[in-house]
Protein backbone atom coordinates (compact mmCIF):
# COMPACT_ATOMS: atom_id res chain seq x y z
CA UNK A 1 0.00 0.00 0.00
CA UNK A 2 1.15 3.28 -1.03
CA UNK A 3 -0.20 6.54 1.02
CA UNK A 4 -0.21 9.92 0.76
CA UNK A 5 -0.14 12.00 3.93
CA UNK A 6 -2.60 15.40 2.96
CA UNK A 7 -2.59 18.24 5.85
CA UNK A 8 -5.07 20.70 5.28
CA UNK A 9 -7.06 18.72 2.65
CA UNK A 10 -10.40 20.83 2.66
CA UNK A 11 -8.56 23.28 1.43
CA UNK A 12 -7.29 24.55 -2.14
CA UNK A 13 -4.29 23.08 -2.49
CA UNK A 14 -4.81 20.01 -0.01
CA UNK A 15 -7.93 19.39 -1.88
CA UNK A 16 -6.58 19.41 -5.41
CA UNK A 17 -3.27 17.05 -3.57
CA UNK A 18 -5.70 15.36 -2.74
CA UNK A 19 -7.25 14.36 -6.15
CA UNK A 20 -3.95 14.57 -8.36
CA UNK A 21 -2.30 11.61 -5.67
CA UNK A 22 -5.23 9.67 -5.86
CA UNK A 23 -5.49 10.12 -9.26
CA UNK A 24 -2.21 8.61 -9.71
CA UNK A 25 -3.12 5.36 -7.39
CA UNK A 26 -1.91 6.43 -3.86
CA UNK A 27 -4.84 5.76 -0.89
CA UNK A 28 -5.18 9.25 0.30
CA UNK A 29 -4.83 10.11 4.25
CA UNK A 30 -6.09 14.06 4.62
CA UNK A 31 -5.61 16.01 7.93
CA UNK A 32 -8.26 18.80 8.30
CA UNK A 33 -10.25 20.00 11.13
CA UNK A 34 -11.81 23.31 9.83
CA UNK A 35 -9.42 25.88 11.17
CA UNK A 36 -10.43 28.13 8.55
CA UNK A 37 -13.75 28.19 10.03
CA UNK A 38 -12.79 29.50 13.47
CA UNK A 39 -9.94 31.69 11.76
CA UNK A 40 -12.64 33.45 8.97
CA UNK A 41 -15.87 32.66 9.87
CA UNK A 42 -18.42 30.48 8.30
CA UNK A 43 -18.22 31.43 4.94
CA UNK A 44 -14.88 30.25 5.04
CA UNK A 45 -15.40 26.63 5.78
CA UNK A 46 -13.80 23.78 3.96
CA UNK A 47 -16.28 21.40 5.70
CA UNK A 48 -17.87 21.56 1.94
CA UNK A 49 -14.92 20.21 0.10
CA UNK A 50 -14.44 17.33 2.88
CA UNK A 51 -18.15 16.17 1.81
CA UNK A 52 -17.18 16.43 -2.07
CA UNK A 53 -13.72 14.56 -1.14
CA UNK A 54 -15.25 11.93 0.27
CA UNK A 55 -18.55 11.21 -2.11
CA UNK A 56 -16.12 11.40 -4.89
CA UNK A 57 -12.95 9.15 -4.07
CA UNK A 58 -15.03 7.14 -1.69
CA UNK A 59 -12.55 4.61 0.05
CA UNK A 60 -9.71 5.79 -1.91
CA UNK A 61 -9.94 8.91 0.67
CA UNK A 62 -9.68 9.12 4.15
CA UNK A 63 -10.26 11.84 6.65
CA UNK A 64 -9.56 12.90 10.04
CA UNK A 65 -10.53 15.78 11.75
CA UNK A 66 -6.60 16.19 13.60
CA UNK A 67 -5.33 19.44 14.65
CA UNK A 68 -1.93 19.51 13.39
CA UNK A 69 -1.11 20.96 17.26
CA UNK A 70 -2.12 17.81 18.57
CA UNK A 71 1.40 15.90 18.88
CA UNK A 72 -0.60 12.33 20.40
CA UNK A 73 -2.85 12.30 17.52
CA UNK A 74 -0.89 13.41 14.45
CA UNK A 75 1.67 10.28 16.26
CA UNK A 76 -0.99 7.94 16.29
CA UNK A 77 -1.74 8.51 12.50
CA UNK A 78 1.48 8.36 11.47
CA UNK A 79 1.97 5.17 13.32
CA UNK A 80 -0.36 3.49 12.09
CA UNK A 81 0.28 3.91 8.23
CA UNK A 82 4.16 3.79 8.74
CA UNK A 83 6.31 3.22 6.22
CA UNK A 84 3.15 2.60 4.04
CA UNK A 85 3.55 6.32 3.77
CA UNK A 86 5.42 7.53 -0.01
CA UNK A 87 4.45 11.42 0.30
CA UNK A 88 3.54 14.21 2.81
CA UNK A 89 2.16 17.29 1.43
CA UNK A 90 1.84 19.77 4.37
CA UNK A 91 -1.00 22.21 3.24
CA UNK A 92 -2.17 23.48 6.75
CA UNK A 93 -1.45 26.83 8.12
CA UNK A 94 -2.67 30.28 9.05
CA UNK A 95 -2.89 32.20 6.39
CA UNK A 96 -3.65 35.67 7.15
CA UNK A 97 -1.46 38.73 7.93
CA UNK A 98 -4.23 40.08 9.88
CA UNK A 99 -5.37 37.44 11.56
CA UNK A 100 -2.04 36.70 13.23
CA UNK A 101 -2.23 39.75 14.80
CA UNK A 102 -5.06 38.96 16.32
CA UNK A 103 -3.84 35.74 18.11
CA UNK A 104 0.03 35.24 17.54
CA UNK A 105 0.44 32.29 19.89
CA UNK A 106 -2.49 30.28 17.60
CA UNK A 107 -0.58 31.44 14.60
CA UNK A 108 3.05 30.16 15.54
CA UNK A 109 1.50 26.84 17.17
CA UNK A 110 -0.60 26.04 13.55
CA UNK A 111 2.26 27.39 11.37
CA UNK A 112 5.41 26.67 13.25
CA UNK A 113 5.09 24.24 15.77
CA UNK A 114 2.62 22.31 13.47
CA UNK A 115 5.02 21.92 10.73
CA UNK A 116 7.70 20.87 13.09
CA UNK A 117 5.54 18.10 14.64
CA UNK A 118 4.56 17.11 10.99
CA UNK A 119 8.62 16.82 9.95
CA UNK A 120 9.45 14.98 13.12
CA UNK A 121 6.57 12.54 12.46
CA UNK A 122 8.17 11.59 9.18
CA UNK A 123 11.41 11.60 10.15
CA UNK A 124 10.40 8.33 13.34
CA UNK A 125 7.73 7.04 10.87
CA UNK A 126 8.53 7.46 7.36
CA UNK A 127 12.01 9.05 6.87
CA UNK A 128 12.07 8.01 3.08
CA UNK A 129 8.85 10.12 2.63
CA UNK A 130 9.15 13.34 0.76
CA UNK A 131 8.02 16.18 2.95
CA UNK A 132 6.31 18.66 -0.09
CA UNK A 133 5.66 21.81 2.12
CA UNK A 134 3.39 24.93 1.19
CA UNK A 135 5.63 27.95 1.90
CA UNK A 136 5.06 31.65 1.25
CA UNK A 137 6.58 34.50 -0.43
CA UNK A 138 6.12 36.43 2.79
CA UNK A 139 9.26 34.66 4.10
CA UNK A 140 10.92 37.41 1.78
CA UNK A 141 8.97 40.32 4.45
CA UNK A 142 8.54 44.13 2.67
CA UNK A 143 11.73 43.45 0.94
CA UNK A 144 10.38 43.63 -2.62
CA UNK A 145 9.32 46.16 -1.57
CA UNK A 146 12.65 48.31 -1.83
CA UNK A 147 13.14 46.94 -5.91
CA UNK A 148 12.79 50.14 -7.83
CA UNK A 149 9.82 50.46 -9.10
CA UNK A 150 7.58 52.10 -11.60
CA UNK A 151 4.07 53.44 -11.63
CA UNK A 152 2.14 52.94 -15.16
CA UNK A 153 -1.71 52.95 -15.57
CA UNK A 154 -3.39 50.45 -13.68
CA UNK A 155 -0.10 48.81 -12.35
CA UNK A 156 3.17 49.25 -10.44
CA UNK A 157 5.81 47.48 -12.36
CA UNK A 158 9.73 46.83 -11.41
CA UNK A 159 12.18 49.18 -13.72
CA UNK A 160 13.19 47.72 -16.81
CA UNK A 161 16.48 45.93 -17.31
CA UNK A 162 16.68 45.28 -13.39
CA UNK A 163 18.07 41.33 -12.69
CA UNK A 164 14.57 40.50 -11.39
CA UNK A 165 12.82 41.43 -14.53
CA UNK A 166 11.47 38.03 -15.34
CA UNK A 167 10.30 37.35 -11.48
CA UNK A 168 11.86 37.75 -7.76
CA UNK A 169 14.42 34.79 -7.54
CA UNK A 170 15.35 32.56 -4.42
CA UNK A 171 18.32 34.40 -3.87
CA UNK A 172 16.61 37.48 -2.48
CA UNK A 173 17.31 37.50 1.08
CA UNK A 174 14.69 37.00 4.18
CA UNK A 175 16.54 39.09 6.67
CA UNK A 176 16.34 42.46 8.12
CA UNK A 177 13.13 43.03 6.85
CA UNK A 178 9.41 43.47 8.29
CA UNK A 179 7.80 40.17 8.21
CA UNK A 180 4.78 40.64 9.31
CA UNK A 181 3.57 38.16 12.51
CA UNK A 182 2.42 35.47 9.82
CA UNK A 183 5.31 36.01 7.73
CA UNK A 184 7.60 35.30 10.21
CA UNK A 185 6.24 32.47 11.66
CA UNK A 186 6.34 30.84 8.20
CA UNK A 187 9.70 31.86 8.21
CA UNK A 188 10.02 29.89 11.10
CA UNK A 189 8.36 26.64 8.89
CA UNK A 190 10.26 27.18 6.39
CA UNK A 191 13.50 27.03 7.94
CA UNK A 192 12.90 24.10 9.63
CA UNK A 193 11.56 22.34 6.59
CA UNK A 194 14.95 22.76 5.59
CA UNK A 195 17.13 21.81 8.17
CA UNK A 196 15.12 18.47 8.20
CA UNK A 197 16.38 17.77 4.74
CA UNK A 198 19.77 18.78 5.99
CA UNK A 199 20.48 17.48 9.11
CA UNK A 200 18.42 14.28 9.23
CA UNK A 201 18.88 13.63 5.02
CA UNK A 202 15.25 13.77 4.27
CA UNK A 203 13.72 14.50 1.11
CA UNK A 204 12.22 17.76 1.82
CA UNK A 205 11.05 20.59 -0.42
CA UNK A 206 9.68 24.37 0.39
CA UNK A 207 7.28 25.72 -2.44
CA UNK A 208 7.36 29.59 -1.54
CA UNK A 209 4.11 30.45 -3.13
CA UNK A 210 2.35 33.73 -5.22
CA UNK A 211 -0.89 33.66 -5.01
CA UNK A 212 -2.26 30.37 -5.11
CA UNK A 213 -5.66 30.30 -6.68
CA UNK A 214 -8.67 27.96 -8.09
CA UNK A 215 -12.33 27.24 -7.98
CA UNK A 216 -12.16 25.24 -4.87
CA UNK A 217 -11.05 28.25 -2.76
CA UNK A 218 -13.48 29.31 0.42
CA UNK A 219 -12.24 32.78 -0.26
CA UNK A 220 -12.93 35.89 2.14
CA UNK A 221 -11.87 38.91 2.79
CA UNK A 222 -9.07 37.88 4.77
CA UNK A 223 -7.34 35.43 2.20
CA UNK A 224 -8.09 34.21 -1.63
CA UNK A 225 -7.32 37.20 -3.36
CA UNK A 226 -8.80 35.96 -7.18
CA UNK A 227 -11.50 34.32 -5.42
CA UNK A 228 -12.69 37.09 -3.07
CA UNK A 229 -12.58 39.54 -6.44
CA UNK A 230 -14.98 37.68 -8.03
CA UNK A 231 -17.61 36.69 -4.92
CA UNK A 232 -17.06 40.40 -4.37
CA UNK A 233 -18.31 41.12 -7.63
CA UNK A 234 -20.76 38.60 -8.00
CA UNK A 235 -22.26 38.81 -4.65
CA UNK A 236 -22.57 42.40 -5.01
CA UNK A 237 -19.91 43.25 -2.18
CA UNK A 238 -17.89 46.38 -1.28
CA UNK A 239 -14.59 44.98 -2.01
CA UNK A 240 -12.11 47.42 -0.02
CA UNK A 241 -8.74 48.04 -1.69
CA UNK A 242 -5.70 48.56 0.47
CA UNK A 243 -3.09 50.96 -0.25
CA UNK A 244 -1.15 51.45 -3.47
CA UNK A 245 -3.64 52.90 -5.36
CA UNK A 246 -4.96 49.91 -6.16
CA UNK A 247 -1.69 49.06 -8.22
CA UNK A 248 -0.27 46.41 -6.21
CA UNK A 249 0.27 43.03 -8.30
CA UNK A 250 0.38 39.58 -7.53
CA UNK A 251 1.41 36.49 -9.78
CA UNK A 252 -1.17 33.90 -9.14
CA UNK A 253 -0.73 30.32 -10.14
CA UNK A 254 -3.89 27.86 -10.42
CA UNK A 255 -4.13 24.65 -7.87
CA UNK A 256 -3.84 22.40 -10.63
CA UNK A 257 -0.33 23.88 -11.80
CA UNK A 258 0.69 23.73 -8.19
CA UNK A 259 0.16 20.30 -7.51
CA UNK A 260 1.23 18.94 -10.79
CA UNK A 261 4.91 20.68 -9.65
CA UNK A 262 4.28 18.74 -6.30
CA UNK A 263 3.93 15.22 -8.78
CA UNK A 264 7.08 16.31 -10.82
CA UNK A 265 9.21 16.57 -6.88
CA UNK A 266 7.60 13.31 -5.59
CA UNK A 267 8.89 11.36 -8.32
CA UNK A 268 12.57 12.99 -8.19
CA UNK A 269 12.69 14.28 -4.85
CA UNK A 270 16.12 16.39 -3.25
CA UNK A 271 16.69 17.21 -0.10
CA UNK A 272 16.55 21.13 1.48
CA UNK A 273 15.10 22.02 -1.90
CA UNK A 274 13.46 25.97 -1.98
CA UNK A 275 11.28 26.53 -4.65
CA UNK A 276 9.76 30.13 -5.44
CA UNK A 277 6.46 28.76 -7.39
CA UNK A 278 4.16 31.35 -8.61
CA UNK A 279 2.18 32.40 -11.92
CA UNK A 280 5.41 34.45 -12.90
CA UNK A 281 5.85 36.44 -16.00
CA UNK A 282 2.79 34.23 -17.54
CA UNK A 283 -0.01 35.04 -15.02
CA UNK A 284 -0.32 37.95 -12.71
CA UNK A 285 -2.34 41.06 -12.05
CA UNK A 286 -2.97 44.32 -10.44
CA UNK A 287 -5.97 44.50 -8.17
CA UNK A 288 -7.40 47.27 -10.88
CA UNK A 289 -6.89 45.02 -13.99
CA UNK A 290 -8.60 42.15 -11.65
CA UNK A 291 -11.55 44.66 -11.22
CA UNK A 292 -11.62 44.56 -15.00
CA UNK A 293 -11.25 41.57 -15.70
CA UNK A 294 -14.23 40.31 -13.36
CA UNK A 295 -16.18 42.78 -14.81
CA UNK A 296 -15.57 41.77 -18.11
CA UNK A 297 -16.79 38.26 -16.99
CA UNK A 298 -20.23 39.13 -15.25
CA UNK A 299 -21.08 42.35 -16.76
CA UNK A 300 -21.20 44.42 -13.39
CA UNK A 301 -18.95 46.99 -11.67
CA UNK A 302 -16.92 46.31 -9.28
CA UNK A 303 -18.31 48.10 -5.69
CA UNK A 304 -15.05 49.43 -4.08
CA UNK A 305 -13.57 51.39 -1.15
CA UNK A 306 -10.19 52.78 -0.70
CA UNK A 307 -8.04 52.38 2.30
CA UNK A 308 -5.36 54.86 2.37
CA UNK A 309 -2.86 52.80 4.55
CA UNK A 310 -1.71 49.83 3.01
CA UNK A 311 -1.74 46.05 5.20
CA UNK A 312 1.67 45.64 7.33
CA UNK A 313 3.97 43.98 5.15
CA UNK A 314 1.80 43.87 2.24
CA UNK A 315 4.10 43.20 -1.04
CA UNK A 316 4.11 46.52 -3.66
CA UNK A 317 4.96 44.45 -6.41
CA UNK A 318 5.14 40.61 -6.39
CA UNK A 319 6.34 38.39 -9.80
CA UNK A 320 8.39 35.25 -8.85
CA UNK A 321 10.42 33.07 -10.91
CA UNK A 322 9.71 29.69 -11.79
CA UNK A 323 13.40 29.50 -13.12
CA UNK A 324 14.94 27.14 -10.37
CA UNK A 325 12.00 24.93 -10.67
CA UNK A 326 12.05 24.21 -13.84
CA UNK A 327 15.63 23.67 -13.87
CA UNK A 328 15.54 20.92 -11.91
CA UNK A 329 11.83 19.99 -13.48
CA UNK A 330 12.03 20.97 -17.30
CA UNK A 331 8.83 18.93 -18.15
CA UNK A 332 6.76 20.67 -15.82
CA UNK A 333 4.30 23.20 -17.64
CA UNK A 334 1.90 26.20 -16.45
CA UNK A 335 -1.74 25.56 -17.69
CA UNK A 336 -4.18 28.58 -16.46
CA UNK A 337 -2.96 32.45 -16.91
CA UNK A 338 -5.38 35.01 -14.73
CA UNK A 339 -8.20 34.95 -17.27
CA UNK A 340 -8.61 31.48 -17.95
CA UNK A 341 -8.64 31.12 -13.59
CA UNK A 342 -10.64 34.21 -12.83
CA UNK A 343 -13.65 32.68 -15.61
CA UNK A 344 -13.31 29.15 -14.18
CA UNK A 345 -13.98 30.84 -10.65
CA UNK A 346 -16.72 32.10 -11.87
CA UNK A 347 -18.39 29.57 -13.63
CA UNK A 348 -18.01 27.05 -10.73
CA UNK A 349 -19.37 29.42 -8.08
CA UNK A 350 -21.85 30.79 -9.96
CA UNK A 351 -24.85 28.71 -8.56
CA UNK A 352 -23.67 29.94 -4.92
CA UNK A 353 -22.42 33.56 -5.49
CA UNK A 354 -25.32 35.24 -7.95
CA UNK A 355 -28.32 35.79 -6.37
CA UNK A 356 -31.46 34.10 -7.41
CA UNK A 357 -28.98 32.17 -10.20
Amino acid sequence: MSVAFVTGSGGLIGSEAVRHFAGLGLDVVGIDNDMRQEFFGEEASTAWNVRRLTDELGAAYSHHSIDIRDRAALGALFGRYGRDVAVVIHTAAQPSHDWAVRDPFTDFDVNAAGTLNVLQNVREHCIDAPVIHCSTNKVYGDRPNSLPLVELETRWEIEPGHPYEQGIREDMSIDACLHSIFGASKVAADVMVQEYGRYFGMKTACFRGGTLTGPAHSATELHGFLGYVMRANMERRTYKIFGYQGKQVRDAIHSSDVVSAFEAFFRSPRSAAVYNLGGGRHSNTSNREAFMLAERITGQEMITEYVEANRIGDHKWWIGSNEAFQADYPDWKQVYDVPMIMREIYEANVDKWVPGA
